[in-house]
């Protein structure tokens, strides 16, 4: 299957997304601005990665 390594590494980054949400729930609640605007950059650099956008 052509698409099983993006898929692979899609799932990956979906774990490591979830985890984090996890580590900043447990956060004080005034940590979680920073916490969030990094997974924003993250989460913004995958999407600008996707082909066609």
């Amino acid at each position: 299957m052509e698409n099983e390594p993006q898929r692979v590494s899609d799932e990956n980054l979906v774990e490591a997304v979830r985890s984090e949400l996890h580590e900043i729930d447990a956060m004080d609640v005034n940590d979680h601005a920073q916490r969030f605007e990094e997974l924003h950059q993250k989460l913004s650099s995958a999407l600008s990665s996707i082909d066609g956008l």
